[in-house]
């Protein structure tokens, strides 16, 4: 299947859905309390869309700083985890440990710290998508082929060396993959400390708008989430192919 036509598939499995959706919901004669029809969402954004923007871009800027700040830590522990075997057996548990604590759990912290505001959505963007990242760099530098290694010990290469020239690259392409999971877990962090501890954000907003029933306009909010969800997974693939095409299995 061409690119074309996979696009053409995708965009046709979408929009099947959303006729799918309208359909159904008129049929079975579905509450818009229980679950709007998308014409309802689509009236709710247009109407609301003045209100709807600063809560976007709200989330849109905590998402991405937290994103950004998050591939920072997240790739210098990666570099130092998978480069020593002891960082990696000895931080690997602790990290593992840290990223099973559900992350509505430390908003409150955040708060205490913090106060209310841009900066606990901030922190919690960054600790989502730190693991990830971790994992993905460490487990692309410990996997360097020991052949490889061991060309450059004959070629009396440094340790720094080594990982530059050989772990680094061999990691590069575990690194985009990891970007593509990341940006979409800050959306999450982010939603999660709006919906806590944050007058701003669309995760606020559909607080606010559930709190009053106003149930299309809780659905609006999703489907933003969604599309900016998208179209930043889509820039990190396009990155990926880009930088790490090099590693993709090619197709006929």
């Amino acid at each position: 299947m061409s690119p074309l036509q996979q696009r053409l598939a995708s965009t046709g499995l979408i929009i099947g859905v959303f006729v799918f959706w309208e359909l159904f919901c008129l049929v079975a004669g579905i509450s818009e309390l229980i679950l709007p029809r998308p014409s309802r969402i689509a009236a709710a954004f247009i109407e609301y869309a003045p209100a709807i923007w600063p809560h976007a871009w709200q989330t849109l800027y905590t998402t991405m700083v937290g994103f950004f700040f998050g591939v920072i830590i997240g790739l210098a522990l990666g570099v130092l985890i998978g480069s020593s075997k002891l960082a990696y057996d000895t931080c690997y548990p602790l990290l593992v440990g840290i990223s099973s604590i559900p992350k509505v759990a430390v908003v409150p912290i955040f708060v205490l710290w913090f106060g209310a505001g841009t900066v606990p959505a901030i922190l919690t963007a960054m600790i989502i998508c730190i693991f990830p990242i971790v994992v993905n760099v460490a487990t692309g530098i410990a996997t360097v082929e020991p052949e490889l290694e061991d060309v450059m010990r004959s070629l009396k290469a440094s340790r720094w060396e080594t990982l530059r020239n050989v772990g680094l690259p061999r990691s590069a392409p575990y690194f985009f993959a990891s970007l593509k999971v990341a940006v979409t877990l800050s959306f999450v962090g982010s939603v999660i400390a709006e919906t806590v501890a944050s007058n701003k954000g669309v995760g606020n907003m559909m607080m606010i708008a559930s709190s009053s029933f106003n149930v299309p306009l809780v659905f609006a909010g999703l489907m933003i989430l969604a599309v900016l969800g998208v179209a930043l997974y889509a820039i990190f693939a396009l990155l990926e192919r880009r930088l790490a095409g090099w590693a993709m299995r090619k197709t006929a």
